[in-house]
């Protein structure tokens, strides 16, 4: 039994004597690691990190676009982009708008049933103006008269 433990001896004197890294370069790289630590808590201290600023996004100014609807022409897939007008709504200002003609001004969507000045005045902002009858082009003016004769 002697003769083992002079063995396991060597083996561990070998062993203790093959590390990876000598003692003092140890201890270098437990120095560099731990001045990269503080240096990396620092910098986050300084980032305000601790306060949640750390994350820095680059926000664009919001696009503001103007939606607005022609009620004379639109289909009801465009009138239900107006506020608090659903399907419904929308099919009961195009039967209105079939059974008696176009609307002249934005007041006559009163007359269709479920709106009210409430809503009219909630989606006035989207609707295109309605031209007025001295906005619009006459067929038998003058001007079709000549461009007929041609």
């Amino acid at each position: 039994m002697s003769s083992t433990q002079p063995t396991f001896q060597k083996m561990a004197a070998e062993e203790s004597s093959r590390t990876w890294l000598k003692s003092s370069d140890q201890l270098r790289l437990l120095v560099l690691a731990a001045s990269l630590l503080v240096m990396s808590g620092s910098y986050w201290w300084y980032r305000e990190g601790h306060r949640g600023g750390l994350i820095e996004i680059d926000r664009a100014e919001p696009l503001h676009t103007h939606y607005r609807v022609d009620i004379n022409r639109a289909d009801w897939p465009e009138m239900i982009q107006l506020p608090r007008l659903g399907e419904t709504m929308a099919r009961r200002i195009m039967a209105e708008r079939e059974e008696n003609g176009p609307f002249r001004s934005h007041d006559d969507l009163v007359r269709v049933y479920g709106i009210g000045p409430k809503t009219l005045e909630l989606i006035r902002p989207y609707l295109h103006p309605i031209p007025s009858e001295t906005d619009r082009a006459d067929a038998s003016g003058p001007q079709s008269a000549a461009a007929v004769s041609q």
